[in-house]
């Protein structure tokens, strides 16, 4: 990728995490810095604050290199939330990179705390979003572009390239939550009854078990 490019992405991700901090679906914070202290024994909606701290807190190199995409989905999500980064605890913001093998997918899932913004590194998606009438919105993105997906709403991505593709994308949430749909239906523990299953998905109860089968070895 050139230099202009990377430019132009910083420029633009900076954006929309800035954008996103004024929208933010997670609380106001009240001072300064509170890096999480995940060792801490205290619940809370969010993580305590430690006492020691460090510029290393707020630093992450992780999104940038390519990830193994050698899996089922032929994809590989890399987060950059208050887990991998404790500073950006009470923050509001977190980002990801998603790396995909030629016909690789991300299955539909949701992010239940986050709207999402993603911009292409490389490659060309098809991406879209459903929305609760059950509305398509879909397009194909290639390198530059960006698409948006609002909280909460089930949303997929597919490589539809030759080549590999990758994307990063910005959430309004230190910690967004991913959901993947069909995970959570026949891969819950406990598993949904199927009596549930079978009547909503109009599946005969041996091609649900064989679903669910599959599932349990993701």
């Amino acid at each position: 990728m050139a230099t202009s490019d990377y430019g132009l992405m910083i420029v633009i991700m900076m954006i929309a995490i800035f954008m996103a901090s004024y929208t933010s679906a997670d609380p106001d914070f009240l001072q300064d810095v509170c890096v999480a202290d995940l060792s801490s024994g205290v619940k809370l909606n969010g993580f305590a604050c430690k006492s020691n701290i460090s510029a290393d807190d707020f630093f992450f190199a992780g999104l940038a290199k390519p990830a193994c995409t050698n899996n089922t989905f032929g994809s590989n999500v890399t987060l950059a939330n208050v887990k991998q980064i404790n500073g950006l605890n009470t923050l509001g913001v977190s980002m990801s990179r998603v790396d995909y093998a030629p016909g690789g997918v991300s299955p539909p899932h949701v992010h239940p705390r986050a709207s999402e913004i993603i911009f292409v590194l490389e490659g060309e998606l098809n991406v879209g979003f459903i929305t609760t009438d059950n509305k398509l919105f879909s397009k194909t993105i290639k390198k530059g572009e960006i698409f948006a997906f609002p909280r909460g709403l089930i949303h997929q991505q597919i490589n539809i390239g030759k080549d590999p593709a990758a994307t990063v994308g910005a959430f309004n949430s230190q910690l967004a939550g991913t959901q993947k749909v069909a995970n959570a239906l026949f891969a819950s523990s406990p598993t949904v009854e199927d009596a549930v299953l079978t009547k909503a998905f109009q599946l005969e109860t041996k091609l649900l078990e064989e679903i669910k089968s599959r599932f349990a070895l993701i």
